[in-house]
């Protein structure tokens, strides 16, 4: 990896974590609209912001560089080209109609980068154009919304994910998480910091979502294949880590298509080289491991994918360790039920043996604690009505390598 940005593994001492701290676009959640925004609730946006802002101070505390989505937006803006690309990219929508995207244009190029800013995460109202008017305008209800809020940014880690030295950009599932990609990959690929920075993946490729993916141990990757993220998608995924050597090993982790267990990180997360929390009314989680196999010097990469087999067994062996020590979510199965719902098992891991967790999941938090786990409580009352935890709503951008075994 190089010496600034890159991660090999969940656990390694974390240095520098991008997150979106709660903004207008969550204060745009209405009965109405929440369902189509995918959330479950909607929060107390004020408090939801102490809670985050309590979050990363106690990640700064330990020493960790915070960088939040939407300054580095702000600052991406500034330049002439990545202004143009992102106000055309967002009145590519083929419900504006000619009438109201010839005015919108106008309008966001007249915006300050930090308002063009607010434009794209916050989303327009109909009710707040003073042009273009048209058919569009004159059927849409007031309140509708012209350029849809992105109140998901919060979960930095579905966007995008450093494997080793290389950002994937990912390709997220539901259309009202599509454009987040698009804002991600613009930071990535135009801000001073990480201009050059090599990509794999994209967000026009087969779906992966990044909370599907777990990086194991250097060289071992775990994807989850469920409601967001397609088998199509990990065979991609692997074709490029195992094109780029950013990977000998990627298992493929079949999880249920259910709301609460929408990404594998809703299911388990590492805490320790050797040691992942999980929840245990899954069951026996299986997978495939998929390795490349040999092909001649023209010929396409061609993946070996083996017969389903425990996770945990499977995991173990590629990441060259005696055994993945499960902690279960809980202490039976209705606390497992309803502290996996509340994010119990979506830890952060700031190092081996120390982890973020909401305070709220008592019997999970002292379960970690029993198993030598350091944790770090958040308050989450309000930043979980999203279904995400701690884990969901940071994206690693530079860690320290692992040392495994």
């Amino acid at each position: 990896m190089n010496a600034t940005h890159g991660a090999d593994s969940e656990v390694g001492r974390l240095r520098t974590v991008m997150l979106h701290r709660p903004g207008l676009e969550l204060q745009r959640l209405t009965p109405r609209n929440n369902d189509k925004l995918l959330f479950d609730g909607i929060p107390w946006v004020a408090r939801a912001q102490d809670e985050h802002d309590a979050f990363a101070d106690a990640l700064r505390a330990r020493d960790v560089e915070v960088l939040y989505l939407t300054q580095l937006l702000s600052e991406t803006l500034e330049a002439a080209d990545a202004r143009a690309h992102a106000i055309s990219t967002v009145l590519a929508d083929l419900d504006l109609g000619d009438t109201m995207r010839g005015y919108l244009a106008g309008y966001l190029a007249d915006a300050s980068p930090a308002e063009l800013t607010t434009h794209l995460t916050a989303g327009i109202r109909n009710d707040e154009v003073r042009g273009g008017f048209g058919l569009v305008t004159s059927l849409l209800a007031q309140d509708d919304f012209l350029i849809d809020p992105l109140p998901n940014l919060l979960f930095t880690r579905d966007s995008s994910v450093w494997i080793r030295d290389r950002v994937a950009i990912t390709s997220l599932a539901m259309p009202a998480r599509r454009r987040e990609t698009e804002l991600t990959e613009l930071i990535y690929t135009e801000h001073p910091r990480f201009r050059g920075t090599p990509r794999i993946h994209g967000s026009h490729y087969e779906h992966v979502e990044g909370g599907d993916v777990l990086l194991l141990a250097p060289g071992v990757i775990a994807v989850g294949v469920g409601e967001r993220t397609t088998p199509a998608g990990v065979e991609r995924l692997a074709r490029q880590v195992f094109s780029a050597d950013l990977a000998h090993t990627v298992l493929a982790v079949p999880i249920a298509q259910e709301r609460a267990t929408m990404h594998l990180d809703t299911i388990c997360t590492l805490v320790d080289v050797d040691k992942m929390v999980i929840y245990p009314n899954v069951g026996s989680l299986m997978a495939y491991s998929m390795t490349a196999g040999e092909t001649g010097p023209d010929e396409p990469l061609h993946l070996t994918v083996s017969e389903p087999g425990h996770f945990l067994e499977m995991a173990a062996q590629a990441m060259g360790i005696d055994a993945l020590h499960q902690i279960d979510t809980g202490l039976d199965p209705v606390t497992a039920e309803r502290e996996q719902w509340d994010d119990g098992n979506n830890t952060l891991a700031l190092a081996p043996r120390l982890a973020v967790a909401y305070e709220r999941n008592e019997e999970t938090n002292a379960r970690l604690e029993d198993a030598g786990i350091e944790v770090v409580r958040v308050a989450g009352s309000e930043l979980g009505s999203g279904r995400g935890g701690p884990r969901c709503m940071s994206c690693p951008i530079s860690r320290d390598p692992s040392v495994v075994g």
